[in-house]
């Protein structure tokens, strides 16, 4: 039966993106020491078109990460282009002409817009009905393979509160960023009973992995 996973890298103290976002630092100040980690692998690289990089602990947690997805969700500030309607010449995402995907890809928004059909099979499709209608459309999109959700912080709340989610992967760097946004606010009265966690620790990061009893 098809899963929806959530990954997604944290600080010590709770936080997934920096204060002070913006279009020039979409994750905020200090937020890219996230994801340094991720950066340098082969096994990231690789998909996002990029040559050269290791390959280290890590790299099998990457891998794994990316198996058996066939389709993603993300929320509108993960995709870009700011609040509020479309512009005459909208946004096309963060990722250029080739973002890493080559799958549908789900975005939670209020304001409704054509697909936008991208390179190498990635298309963005713009679901106006809310969180359940986009995970109905994913999995059927993803034909019997798991959905990943993309992110960010408040379309994960989101799926948390209603209980959607069955695996959650956080990547635990060790910095503090003090403040910005955290992964776990928002979820008062959500009742969720984590199993695990199945844990990875490396120098640079601890890969920490739950499964969401229902």
């Amino acid at each position: 039966m098809a899963r929806l996973r959530f990954q997604v890298s944290m600080s010590l103290d709770g936080f997934i993106a920096g204060p002070n976002p913006s279009v020039e630092d979409p994750l905020g100040e200090g937020g890219m020491a996230l994801h340094e980690w991720a950066f340098k692998l082969a096994a990231w690289r690789k998909p996002h078109g990029r040559e050269g990089g290791e390959t280290n602990a890590s790299s099998l947690i990457v891998e794994d990460g990316l198996q058996n997805i066939g389709a993603t969700i993300m929320g509108r500030n993960m995709f870009g282009g700011g609040p509020g309607g479309w512009e005459a010449e909208p946004w096309n995402g963060w990722w250029g002409d080739d973002p890493p995907f080559h799958m549908p890809v789900f975005v939670l928004t209020h304001h409704a817009r054509e697909p936008l059909h991208m390179r190498k099979g990635t298309t963005f499709f713009f679901v106006t009905d809310g969180i359940a209608s986009a995970l109905a459309q994913a999995k059927q999109a993803a034909a019997g393979k798991d959905v990943a959700l993309g992110g960010g912080a408040n379309a994960a709340q989101q799926y948390l509160r209603a209980g959607l989610i069955d695996e959650l992967r956080l990547h635990v760097v060790p910095v503090l960023l003090g403040e910005g946004t955290r992964l776990f606010d928002h979820l008062a009265g959500a009742e969720l009973k984590l199993e695990g966690p199945d844990a990875l620790s490396t120098p640079e990061v601890t890969h920490l992995t739950y499964r969401l009893a229902k």
